[in-house]
């Protein structure tokens, strides 16, 4: 048990750094009564939700399912790469960036082996990524960061979507042009063997659930009792999902909790933090995103400024760029260097082309 716990340490970058800040800053500010205010309670239960709720949708295939009912419809390889980019990138903004990669970047490999198009697989697995890193920017409930700030905010609903609306067209439109120059209309006949499946009553009950998160988004359902209703549905349901959701990313959040408290605690470092990053919120959450990733990014620049719009727009723009501005991207490299470990020199060269590219592009914007 120890071994596998020190193996996901040395796995996950992110989260060992967050261990080590918060345990550092334990050592300035000594742990009290307040640490528990650190905590933002409400994101926590939304992000555990969600996670269930999504992890159960994939055990049933659902995810796939709809990919391959769209995609067989498609004859042609513009018109595949743009279904295989669109999903990334529509998906992204309900079930999260990096739930829409681990599900469809194998689909989208198998595909394009199945169409002979691997010679255009680095820069088909760079848009998808793409596209679920730029649509996830949408919805409060599309990445971690977004989940957190909109948490935050006090922002209502309409009002986060109406901020973020624009950067999504415009990579919407970025991505349709991209797509366009990139790839030909030729025809392609392409055979899904797989039957299809008669949509099970599981998964309407997970839809059910799905909606009672967005209703608590909406402020109609309050967290406390989304939990109990989440909780006790899922473990009558399927016991085993409570195993398999990512704890990491949720003490991933606790330990930047923490250590950002206890930072705001240190009255002088706090002030001079403040006047360093007023007014270049923007900028300078893009910038951290490219070094640490932008739910980081978000999560301790929030301690230093009020002005949370900034930080919404900085940090979903800045998870393009480098591989790690977005830790989603990483699980696309994954796969790419597993399946094809030719490939990664070219890969990361394509990725990071193109992520610089749009990335200049939406930052003039």
């Amino acid at each position: 048990m120890i071994q596998k716990i020190k193996a996901s340490f040395r796995q996950d970058t992110i989260l060992t750094v967050s261990l080590f800040l918060a345990c550092l800053s334990c050592l300035i500010i000594h742990p009290d009564s307040q640490y528990i205010h650190y905590i933002d309670f409400n994101t926590m239960i939304l992000l555990f939700c969600l996670m269930l709720i999504v992890q159960g949708l994939k055990e049933q295939d659902f995810f796939q399912e709809i990919g391959e009912r769209i995609l067989s419809k498609v004859k042609t390889e513009r018109g595949i790469i743009f279904t295989l980019v669109s999903l990334c990138f529509f998906s992204s903004m309900f079930i999260t960036n990096d739930v829409a990669l681990i599900t469809f970047i194998p689909f989208g490999l198998l595909i394009l082996e199945m169409i002979h198009l691997s010679s255009m697989l680095c820069i088909t697995i760079t848009l998808m990524t793409i596209a679920a890193n730029l649509g996830s920017m949408l919805t409060p409930i599309g990445n971690p960061q977004n989940l957190y700030l909109f948490s935050i905010s006090e922002y209502s609903l309409q009002e986060f979507l109406l901020l973020t609306l624009p950067y999504t067209l415009a990579s919407a439109i970025l991505l349709f042009i991209v797509i366009f120059i990139r790839y030909k209309k030729n025809q392609i006949d392409i055979q899904l063997q797989k039957q299809r499946k008669k949509i099970k009553r599981q998964i309407y009950e997970y839809l059910l659930l799905f909606f009672l998160c967005l209703l608590s988004v909406a402020g109609v359902i309050p967290r406390v009792i989304l939990l109990g209703i989440i909780t006790v549905c899922i473990w009558l349901k399927d016991g085993r999902l409570f195993l398999k959701i990512d704890y990491a990313l949720l003490l991933t959040f606790v330990c930047f909790f923490i250590f950002i408290g206890n930072m705001n605690r240190m009255e002088g470092l706090h002030e001079l933090i403040i006047h360093m990053i007023e007014k270049q919120e923007r900028m300078i959450s893009i910038g951290i995103s490219q070094i640490i990733s932008n739910v980081p990014a978000a999560l301790l620049l929030s301690g230093y400024t009020d002005n949370i719009k900034e930080l919404i727009i900085g940090t979903n723009i800045g998870g393009l760029g480098t591989l790690i501005a977005s830790m989603a991207s990483l699980i696309s490299y994954k796969q790419v260097a597993m399946k094809y470990p030719q490939q990664k020199r070219r890969y990361l060269l394509t990725f990071t082309f193109w992520n610089v590219i749009f990335l200049i592009i939406l930052c003039l914007l």
